[in-house]
């Protein structure tokens, strides 16, 4: 626990982490031999995550969950540490049986949420996704449930009502909500309203977190917080699928654990929280009217990144780039069809741009420049009062 102290996180994670952590290490003692029933987190004396479903206080099925969970290994092989563990849910949903699990795996710094289900006695991991910031799966307050058609969510103890995309209260049983119907590429909100506990003293009407769409693939986690709507506004019109592809900006990054790459960890550009945009103006890009360039930024586990997103006029296909780390200058590939484009921006004042010799800027403004993508590699500078950055783009593959 004492790794995760990220911006990304809210206030109320952090009250509830001060709540909870004097707790965390007797539990683990007692329970080393399995998975605990339940998650030993308290906001105050309330259990954010007591025992729940109707096969809660089945020692053979605990015991069933336990063997899958410690015969699971992640996609860099690593194995769940089980008394830092624990089964959020166990029981039947709908006509299925159903076991959430929320998985500490110390070798990759990540927490997991596994999904099971059961085939005769025998329990498996079926599904799994990956939290990148370490411990605070459990400081979430909803959490994804995957259905072959559609999405349910598990509630902690402190939401008192969930709203769905329509804006009506989803029900539920035992903190499992009934079916919500989420796009398969496309992003919507959730609206939590939380119960009044030391940690919010005055709980908290809307507790906002967006679902990514219901294609989002394994291992990636599809729900991020929008504490303040910005990201339901920034992902207005646009294709999730497309974001989180391999040149999207949401997957772009691959992930690296140590030395090692981890091609089918979630990416390092995978966003947490804090998706919002901001305007660079409207310019004419791949020769038709006018469209509106805005700088898409959010916040993942190993900081800020970037990207840019072009929305034609007319309401054409918007284009977006893949990501940057945040940095004093940005620079982009964007693929404009039949124009591939550079992008430069920075917030720097009194800085003076400079780009190879001969390179036609397309746009030239205080902040931004937009040039042709060449064949060749391309390096751009900043000169500062005090320093001067640089940054260089490749033909894209």
């Amino acid at each position: 626990m004492a790794s995760a102290r990220r911006g990304a996180v809210t206030g109320t994670a952090l009250a509830a982490l001060l709540l909870v952590t004097v707790g965390c290490g007797p539990v683990a003692e007692r329970q080393s031999a399995g998975l605990r029933v339940g998650y030993d987190s308290l906001d105050g004396a309330l259990p954010v995550w007591p025992p729940r479903g109707s096969l809660a206080r089945d020692a053979a099925v605990t015991a069933a969950i336990t063997d899958a969970v410690r015969d699971w290994r992640s996609p860099v092989d690593d194995r769940v540490h089980l008394p830092s563990s624990g089964i959020l849910f166990s029981g039947q949903v709908g006509d299925a049986p159903l076991a959430l699990v929320a998985a500490d795996v110390p070798g990759e710094a990540a927490s997991w949420l596994l999904q099971l289900d059961r085939d005769g006695q025998r329990w498996r991991v079926a599904h799994a996704t990956e939290y990148t910031d370490p411990g605070y799966l459990v400081y979430s307050d909803v959490l994804p449930v995957r259905e072959p058609t559609g999405r349910r969510y598990l509630t902690s103890a402190r939401v008192e009502r969930l709203l769905g995309p329509d804006g009506g209260t989803v029900a539920s049983t035992d903190g499992v909500t009934e079916p919500v119907a989420v796009p398969a590429c496309q992003a919507v909100e959730l609206t939590a309203t939380l119960r009044p506990t030391p940690s919010l003293p005055r709980g908290r009407a809307a507790d906002r977190v967006l679902d990514l769409g219901t294609a989002t693939g394994a291992p990636r986690y599809p729900l991020v917080r929008d504490e303040t709507g910005a990201g339901r506004r920034a992902l207005t019109g646009l294709d999730t699928c497309v974001l989180a592809g391999e040149r999207g900006p949401f997957g772009s990054l691959p992930r690296r654990i140590g030395d090692r790459e981890a091609p089918r960890s979630a990416p390092e550009s995978w966003p947490m929280a804090k998706i919002a945009t901001r305007s660079l103006g409207e310019v004419a890009l791949g020769g038709g009217e006018p469209g509106e360039l805005e700088q898409l930024t959010w916040e993942t586990a190993t900081g800020t990144m970037t990207a840019v997103l072009y929305r034609p006029a007319g309401g054409g296909t918007p284009v977006v780039s893949p990501a940057d780390r945040s940095t004093t200058l940005q620079a982009y590939h964007l693929p404009v069809p039949g124009q591939p484009l550079a992008v430069l921006t920075w917030r720097t004042r009194d800085a003076s741009f400079a780009a190879p010799p001969g390179t036609t800027r397309l746009v030239d403004r205080p902040g931004l420049v937009v040039v042709e993508q060449t064949d060749a590699k391309q390096t751009f500078s900043l000169a500062g009062t005090e320093k001067t950055w640089y940054r260089s783009l490749t033909p894209p593959t």
